[in-house]
């Protein structure tokens, strides 16, 4: 739309802020600014906000998420940092930004101002406490080493070790600056810690995490805090071997021992073989001196004991001739013991009366006393034997025995029960016949009167059904 009188087209506030913000984005689609963040904060989706200031101006910043994710540094207040990416314009504020990519530490003094909040950051959590550091066995069966696979590092490593003790090496390799190269080293550092001892690849006995030197920011993967943290929870005993002996990095303070280089690492981590041998020799020398000088003076002192002691010969003897003569005088005193008893046992034995009179009477008077109970017993029992034989001559009289001896015969049935009558029994019943001289089994024939027979008294009708009727 175009006002009367005036040539100049007329914008909404939405059509200038599309148009600026086209012309900023086009203009400035890749730029690096230098500046000192302040304001910073993380919100929750993620995503950082900030804002660059110099001597004279102020610029808003914003790195999404995803960019987060990727900076490598920590931003925080007061730190100077060079910021890559993009202008572009924020409608809503009228006001313009850079939406970062990419973020790194200004100058070296930055980059050590943040070193030094880092180490009291991680200093305060314990992390370089000098009671948690792990001792370095001395002779390891097998190192791994944490470094990058085609420098002159491991190569001056293995060939110390070589020289020293020959060991297993286990080589984890990983890039040792530049961007990922944090993550490589923490994955390789729990890499090794969570092997098992018994394993197909066995698990190290001390670590080594090595490379050569270089500068603030080419050692600054070793000063990450994730890096630090993995050297104070692993497991396994680690020396530190970053950079020259003048570099000092954040894991030389979380580590278990700091070696100024490589070399020197591989010098810390075993012994050298020929002196190990030579000094087992020498203590197994000096061990076989101090046991030879030690009995040489226990036998002196023994010696020096023994000529204290008096003969043992002499001692022995005037006491051996003084069980001789004990012994002997208590042989004679048995013996004379012995007769003087004896004489006083005849003395005694003369004094007692003799028990045979005594005897004799009382055996006479046992002898009267048992004839006169037998006397007194025939007395008593002479009746009652003549009542007895009265008795039992009668019952024999009496006895049906006598009977059969005169011709008579006991009839008894099959059941054993007498038979006293012709009418108890029916022909075919099987009888005994008992005669003088013995019994006869017999049958009745028909000749015998019959047996009458029983008769079953008449059914009573049943009346449960009831009648039809």
């Amino acid at each position: 739309m175009t006002e009367t009188g005036l040539n100049a087209p007329i914008f909404s506030v939405s059509e200038v802020s599309s148009h600026l913000k086209r012309v900023v984005e086009d203009s400035f689609s890749f730029v690096r600014v230098r500046g000192e963040i302040s304001g910073f904060k993380r919100a929750g989706s993620g995503h950082l906000y900030f804002r660059l200031k110099d001597e004279g101006a102020v610029l808003d910043g914003v790195c999404w998420r995803g960019s987060a994710a990727r900076l490598g540094i920590e931003p925080e207040d007061g730190l100077e940092v060079i910021a890559t990416g993009r202008l572009t314009t924020y409608p809503g504020r009228s006001n313009y930004q850079i939406v970062v990519e990419a973020m790194e530490v200004a100058g070296e003094g930055a980059l050590l101002k943040l070193l030094e909040d880092r180490r009291k950051k991680l200093a305060a959590e314990g992390l370089f406490d000098v009671a948690e550091k792990r001792p370095i066995p001395m002779l390891p069966e097998v190192i791994g080493v944490v470094t990058s696979p085609t420098g002159a590092v491991i190569r001056d490593i293995l060939h110390r070790l070589n020289d020293r003790f020959p060991r297993r090496v286990l080589v984890w390799p990983v890039l040792v600056q530049g961007e990922g190269a944090a993550e490589q080293i923490v994955n390789a550092i729990a890499g090794f810690n969570r092997l098992k001892p018994d394993g197909d690849i066995p698990r190290p006995d001390v670590l080594i995490v090595a490379r050569g030197g270089g500068s603030l920011e080419d050692l600054w993967a070793f000063n990450e805090e994730n890096v630090v943290r993995a050297a104070a929870e692993s497991a396994i005993p680690l020396i530190s071997a970053v950079g020259h002996e003048t570099d000092t990095t954040l894991i030389d303070f979380a580590s278990d021992l700091r070696a100024p280089t490589p070399t020197a690492a591989a010098e810390m981590a075993v012994p050298v073989r020929s002196e190990l041998i030579a000094l087992v020799e020498d203590d197994g020398a000096r061990l076989m001196r101090a046991a030879g000088r030690l009995v040489g003076e226990r036998k002196t002192h023994l010696t020096g004991l023994a000529r204290g002691l008096p003969d043992l010969n002499g001692l022995v003897a005037s006491h051996r001739q003084r069980l001789d003569d004990w012994a002997e005088r208590l042989a004679g005193s048995l013996q004379t013991g012995l007769h003087r008893r004896h004489r006083r046992m005849a003395e005694v034995a003369g004094l007692l009366a003799s028990p045979r009179p005594r005897i004799a009477y009382a055996r006479d008077r046992l002898d009267s006393r048992a004839d006169a109970l037998t006397r007194a017993g025939g007395r008593l029992t002479e009746p009652r034997r003549r009542h007895l034989e009265q008795t039992a001559r009668l019952l024999d009289g009496l006895s049906y025995q006598r009977v059969l001896d005169r011709g008579f015969a006991l009839v008894t049935d099959a059941k054993g029960k007498a038979v006293t009558q012709a009418s108890d029994l029916a022909p075919g019943d099987d009888i005994s016949i008992k005669m003088k001289g013995g019994n006869v089994g017999a049958r009745v024939t028909g000749d015998a009167p019959m047996k009458p027979k029983k008769v079953k008294p008449p059914k009573k009708p049943d009346t449960r059904q009831g009648s039809l009727l």
